[in-house]
């Protein structure tokens, strides 16, 4: 933070403000233009684009601006940027090509649109900044094979829970220590919530019904503990993690929740917790050093075997500018991952679904996610989470019976399916769901990327 603060004040002074586009206007994308134009020096949002261009304009205006422009082409965009004009563009693709724009956001929460944002973004040489967890656990260890390729960085945020979670793991393991468990918390766990149960709160908080309830089932931390997962070679130990354990005890007694030579056995794991108040994401670790254990006694972190490192919160859009610095300046990835998928999130059934039916989104009626390693996501064809939205039943599926590749028709050329094959082949070296695509949908997997 020490070294981005000051980078960012050189930035200001030189008048080279870092250009940031968002694809995206929601709740979190409005909080994020009126921290960026009001609280950070050397940053400024320059373009945005939503499906309701009308969103992008209230958003604009929400961080103070009022004069602020439409384009419906890309000199019309160029242009703006080059005046400071805060412009909102009509194609989301012609922010990705703007060579006015220095970093692209993605706050969609999309991972069929936000495969070719960022595809697209990489192509004109922009590296992306995530705060869409979803399309990171779907597909983001391939969507980074691809970042390499064309020198640019796709990176998960500061302030969400995976980056709170992947940077107290590097502090704690710069402390000398073994990092076992990651957790993460919430305060609510109920598979079977929808939009309907969550209305009242979203309206409350100025939400969108479906992602608050993607909160509520347990989708949202599904998603954000596979990016965690994915980024320090952790497992879960069970299909659902914790689902909902409630704990509102000491800290320094969590471990006890846990078995300290299964951890070892597994490296260590991700998990989530309902409680305790006061703590959002947690790290548990050990250390192999009993002069050290002998200080760490003494500076009340108990007797260990686990040594317990938490933060209290996590302050989302604040911190996102935190990590559009890192990659602009320093190329510097939060929460990259190792290699291929280690764990992934599975799509389950909310209710008793027929054949016929047309699944709906994540977040919405009809399923709810839990995260899965990834062994067992291959092995049993699951269906991912993120590509639920409408696929179509072949066949009943039970309530809290996971979605499998085989019950479902495939909606037809979706790119995130052609990527997710090609994820599988080259990480895994596992096919099936390449022959899976040609079979049904007729298309070659991993092609016209």
């Amino acid at each position: 933070m020490i070294i981005v603060d000051k980078a960012l004040r050189a930035r200001e002074e030189q008048g080279k403000p870092i250009r940031v586009g968002m694809i995206g206007a929601g709740f979190m994308g409005q909080g994020l233009t009126n921290q960026i134009e009001n609280s950070v020096p050397g940053m400024r949002m320059a373009a945005m684009y939503n499906r309701r261009p009308e969103r992008a304009f209230e958003v604009f205006r929400y961080a103070g601006h009022e004069n602020i422009v439409s384009a419906d082409t890309q000199a019309a965009v160029d242009e703006a940027i080059r005046r400071n004009i805060p412009v909102v563009a009509e194609d989301a693709f012609a922010i990705c090509r703007s060579p006015e724009v220095d970093v692209i956001v993605d706050v969609t929460g999309s991972v069929e649109f936000g495969a070719h944002i960022i595809l697209e973004a990489f192509r004109h040489g922009k590296s992306v900044v995530l705060l869409n967890a979803e399309v990171d656990a779907t597909i983001g260890p391939i969507l980074r094979v691809y970042a390499k390729k064309y020198d640019a960085i796709l990176s998960a945020c500061e302030g969400d829970e995976p980056g709170l979670q992947v940077n107290l793991f590097r502090w704690v393991k710069g402390l000398g220590l073994i990092p076992r468990v990651i957790g993460n918390t919430k305060g609510l766990q109920d598979p079977y919530r929808n939009p309907d149960t969550q209305k009242a709160f979203a309206e409350h908080w100025g939400q969108n019904a479906a992602m608050v309830t993607s909160f509520a089932d347990g989708s949202k931390i599904s998603f954000e503990e596979a990016v965690v997962a994915n980024a320090t070679g952790f497992k879960v130990l069970a299909r659902g993690m914790s689902r909902g354990r409630k704990y509102e005890g000491s800290m320094l007694e969590i471990q006890k929740l846990y078995d300290v030579d299964r951890l070892r056995e597994l490296g260590g794991v991700v998990d989530y917790t309902v409680g305790p108040p006061n703590v959002k994401v947690f790290c548990l670790a050990e250390h192999t050093d009993p002069k050290q254990r002998h200080y760490l006694n003494l500076y009340k972190m108990g007797e260990g075997p686990l040594y317990p490192f938490w933060t209290p919160y996590h302050l989302v859009h604040f911190e996102v500018p935190n990590a559009i610095a890192r990659v602009a300046l320093f190329g510097d990835e939060v929460a990259p991952p190792l290699g291929g998928p280690v764990v992934e999130v599975c799509a389950v059934a909310k209710r008793d679904l027929q054949a016929g039916e047309t699944l709906d989104d994540y977040g919405m009626f009809m399923t709810y996610g839990e995260a899965a390693n990834a062994d067992e996501m291959c092995s049993g064809r699951y269906l991912p989470e993120g590509l639920v939205e409408g696929c179509k039943l072949k066949r009943a599926v039970q309530k809290d019976q996971v979605v499998t590749y085989d019950d479902v028709e495939l909606p037809k050329d979706r790119l995130a399916d052609r990527l997710r094959a090609e994820q599988y082949a080259h990480f895994r070296e596992e096919r099936w769901l390449g022959d899976y695509l040609r079979g049904t949908c007729g298309v070659t997997a991993g092609a016209s990327l």
